[in-house]
């Protein structure tokens, strides 16, 4: 167990923010997360988990304990008539596990090619692109009960997935008697994530960017290798590189309405984009709505909607020295455009990101 003080996490959160962490512990197995509860120094102390830093916008330095999570490890755990059991360490890049995975002949999550983040993440926020959630492949996990120290494993169905969703973003309601409800936010670090990569596999094409590459290329049945790459092609085409400009990808989720909102909606404007989906909702595209709105390049201080997506906020500074965006100036514009799409068109965006 790695315990550091006054830790920069600029380099930490892919917005670039700057922002010091007062107590920072690196995690590489679940014995650290336990000498953690059990030091009279820190049990009891409020606890962030961290992963890859790319689903949080930091308003300011950090007061409770951050648990970076760095539990490493990539393996076949079994192999049935159905399925491929795979599993990864917590602290493993999700783009790297989708490599992996196709290197070793295990497909299935060829459209969630460079999505940033950890596995640890990935269930938190049942990650999805291209016609693929997390919950399609998703088998168990195992986490560790900030609280009480003790291990335990969540099925799909105890994760409680929905879109963006899941048991980890929510807090246990108290019950009669006193229980808490099954509500693991700021309570659960998770370990380690099993997947179950479908036999036989069948690729997903269902996206529109995906069918317009297929035609393109004149190719009507595509390997998982040749949709990874596809898939890389066009979020890199879409989204600016984290490498170089700050940002945490969609800062919204595509919100769900009914039928009738979106025809009433079509009815004022015919050219909105929108899916139908199996349940007779209809999601819309949030950077549509926002771009219609007429955010796409506008800028509050140093943040600033993406020229090329109205869904990305981005951090126009260079963050050296105490430049760059602040998380207010991040959040201040988030705000200014959620009213700017309910004035306009009654809906609330949702944000994706916690903000700390």
């Amino acid at each position: 167990m790695l315990v550091e003080k006054n830790v920069p996490l600029q380099p930490l959160n892919t917005f670039r923010i700057v922002a010091k962490a007062h107590t920072l512990v690196r995690i590489s197995g679940e014995t650290d997360v336990q000498a953690v509860l059990a030091d009279p120094e820190w049990g009891g102390e409020e606890t962030l988990v961290l992963g890859g830093g790319s689903n949080i916008v930091l308003t300011g330095d950090v007061k409770p304990i951050v648990l970076k999570v760095e539990i490493k490890g990539l393996r076949l755990v079994s192999e049935t008539a159905r399925a491929y059991i795979v599993e990864a360490g917590a602290g493993e890049r999700w783009h790297d596990l989708v490599v992996w995975t196709l290197a070793q002949g295990y497909p299935g999550l060829e459209n969630m090619a460079l999505i940033p983040g950890t596995v640890g993440a990935s269930p938190v926020q049942n990650i999805g692109a291209y016609g693929v959630e997390l919950q399609d492949r998703f088998e168990s996990l195992d986490a560790i009960d900030l609280q009480t120290g003790q291990l335990f494993t969540l099925n799909a169905a105890q994760c409680a997935f929905g879109y963006r969703d899941s048991v980890f973003k929510h807090r246990g309601a108290v019950q009669a008697g006193g229980h808490r409800g099954l509500g693991l936010k700021d309570r659960a670090l998770i370990l380690r994530v099993r997947l179950a990569l479908p036999k036989p596999w069948k690729a997903v094409l269902g996206y529109a960017d995906i069918a317009r590459k297929m035609t393109e290329q004149a190719c009507a049945h595509p390997s998982a290798q040749q949709i990874f790459e596809w898939v890389c092609e066009i979020r890199r085409s879409k989204l600016p590189d984290l490498a170089l400009i700050g940002n945490v990808g969609s800062f919204f989720k595509n919100p769900t309405v009914t039928a009738e909102q979106c025809a009433d909606i079509i009815a004022r404007d015919p050219r909105v984009v929108h899916y139908h989906l199996d349940d007779g909702s209809v999601k819309l595209a949030a950077g549509w709505l926002i771009d219609s709105c007429g955010w796409k390049g506008k800028s509050v201080g140093q943040a600033g909607v993406y020229e090329k997506q109205a869904l990305v906020l981005v951090n126009r500074g260079t963050g050296v020295d105490g430049g760059g965006a602040t998380g207010g100036e991040v959040m201040t514009l988030a705000k200014a455009i959620q009213t700017s799409v309910y004035e306009r068109f009654g809906i609330l965006l949702e944000p994706e990101p916690r903000v700390v």
